[in-house]
This record gives structure tokens, sequence and C-alpha cells, in this order.
């Protein structure tokens, strides 16, 4: 009876945390609501947001966070990070949402798949791939300041990219698109390459044979996870054009979103592979018969130099695809 009772208190206990969570987000989504009616009303410029997407953007961020947390996909920092990024990309624009959500549940799965034999060759590897906030912000912190910038250029709220009437939005959107598609280019390409290539990974920079898990290393099964991983991000996005855009007609063709997001994960992938060969230490530490990132009286350098580490080289690779690739895809774009 004993036991009884205490799962009869756990499930008790959790429903009343669940209605404290739900009635705390409808305050502070109503309060936010009441607080932008009366800007709006001081400054003739500013629309008030609904409380319905006030909701959305506090709700649904917070449930993903907290079962990322049970799940051990984020530690407590990285889900306060994760929260943040969450809340900043629905509030702006659906279509940031989705593609986040594609990011980071594709991530999570791939980091988790094949983790034995990760584990024997990454000399750093942890259980479920737990990300921290320095991780969370590496891969998001670009697309959360450019979704603050679209805030203040158009609004929150979703609209087709037309570069021809709506130029730095639409320049914004396809710049955060392809930071969130590099991210997660780059991550398809770690987590699927290492599990499913039959061949040594190439060093980029001289296209030598090297060590799985050498920075800089790619092989083709990774490069075409890469875009894969892209192109998934890219459909999200573009799916979520379609339901939620009404006026799509009279806009330039959105299909090439989805060859976008591909490319952006495959470029984002390559100059990753083209930093890490150059600006990250690998070396094949013999006492433990992996690479490692450090140097040490058992270490034999790959390549590269102990200039950045992986998370560094992440967050300038997702920099370089956000400001070069917009601008070829504003060229290249079909009228």
């Amino acid at each position: 009876m004993g036991s009884d009772n205490d799962v009869l208190m756990k499930e008790y206990i959790k429903m009343m945390t669940d209605m404290i969570i739900l009635c705390g987000t409808l305050a502070i989504s109503l309060f936010f609501w009441v607080l932008s009616l009366t800007l709006s009303t001081y400054y003739g410029t500013l629309q008030p947001v609904s409380p319905w997407r006030w909701l959305f953007s506090i709700l649904v961020p917070l449930v993903l966070t907290i079962r990322a947390l049970k799940r051990r996909s984020l530690d407590r920092t990285g889900a306060l990070g994760a929260l943040l990024v969450g809340f900043v990309l629905t509030m702006a624009n659906y279509s940031f949402f989705s593609s986040l959500l594609a990011f980071f549940f594709t991530s999570s799965k791939l980091t988790r798949w094949g983790g034995a034999k990760k584990k024997k060759i990454d000399a750093e590897y942890k259980e479920g791939g737990q990300r921290n906030w320095i991780q969370v912000f590496c891969n998001g912190g670009v697309p959360t300041e450019l979704a603050l910038l679209y805030m203040i250029e158009v609004g929150p709220g979703e609209i087709p990219v037309d570069f021809s009437k709506q130029y730095s939005a639409s320049w914004m959107c396809l710049s955060l698109l392809g930071a969130l598609a590099c991210s997660t280019g780059d991550t398809w390409a770690s987590e699927v390459g290492p599990v499913l290539s039959k061949s040594q990974p190439r060093l980029i920079t001289t296209w030598k044979e090297v060590p799985a898990g050498t920075n800089g290393g790619v092989t083709s099964v990774g490069l075409v996870a890469s875009f894969l991983g892209g192109l998934t991000v890219g459909v999200a996005y573009f799916v979520t054009q379609l339901l939620l855009v009404s006026d799509l007609h009279l806009a330039d063709p959105q299909w090439p979103i989805i060859v976008y997001g591909g490319m952006a994960g495959l470029v984002g992938s390559l100059l990753d592979s083209f930093l890490g060969a150059h600006m990250q230490y690998s070396g094949f530490d013999s006492s433990i018969e992996k690479v490692v990132s450090y140097e040490s009286a058992t270490t034999q350098r790959i390549c590269g130099k102990p200039i950045l580490d992986n998370n560094a080289v992440n967050l300038f690779s997702s920099v370089l695809v956000a400001l070069i690739l917009p601008g070829v895809a504003w060229g290249a774009w079909p009228r």
C-alpha cells in the first residue's frame, strides 16, 4: 500500500506542477500582451502582438526544454539558453521556430545513434550528447540575433521571401535559415559519418587519409549527410510558409528555400572542416589510441593549431554562412 500511495503522490505532484506551469505561462503571456497593447498606444509604429502568439512562444519552448532536460539532451544551463533562443525565434516567425525544431530534434536523435561506435573514436564523447549553454549559444546565438533584428524590421509574423518587396527582411530570413542549416549540416556530418562511412576520412586541406575523429576530416557519407541535414531544415521552413503565409502566390517562388537549406548545410560543413583543419589541434594519443585535442608526451600531431575549440569553430562557420549565402541567393533567386 505504501508504494501505491507514493506513486499516487508523485502523479499528483506532477499534475499540480503542470497546472502551475500552465497558469504561469498564461499569466506571463497576458502580461506581455497588455504591455504590447500599451506600447502600441503610445508608439503608433508598433503593432500589438496577439495573446495567443505570446502564449505559444512561451509555452511550447518551455515544454520542449523541460522534455529535453529530462532526456538529458541539455543540462540546466543549456536548458535556460535553449528556452531563450526558442522564445525569441518563435515570437519572431513560426518558420524560424519550425527550422529550429528540425535542427534540435534531428541532432538530438542522431547524437544518441551509434553511441557505441562513437565512444571508441571520440575521447570527449558524452552519453546522450548533453549540451550546455555555450554549445546552445554557439549554434543558436546568431539565429537569435537575426530574429531580434527581423522583429525590429517588420515585427513578429510570417512573410514570404521576396527580395523585390522586402529586401532586408528576406535577407535576414535566409541568413537565419542558413545559420541553422549550417549547424544542422555540421551535426549530421559529425554524427552520421563516423557510423556509416566504410572508408577513412580525408583531411580537407591535403586530402590525405586521417584517423576518424580528426578535425577537418571529411567523408563522402558525411558530406551527403550535411546536405540532407540542411535540406531538412529548409523543408521545415518551406512547409511552415505554405501553411501560414496567405499571399505566397503574390511573391517570388518559395521552393528555392529547400535547395538553399541543403546548400547552406553542405557549405557550412565544409567551412567547419576547413576551419577545424587549420585552427583546431588534432593529435593521436597512443596511450588511449584516440584522436584528442590536446598536446602531451604521448600525442603525435595530425593537423591544426590550438587556436579555437569546437564551439568557436561552429560559431564562426554559422556567422560566415549567415553573411555570405543570402547575397548568393539574391543573385540566383528566380523572379
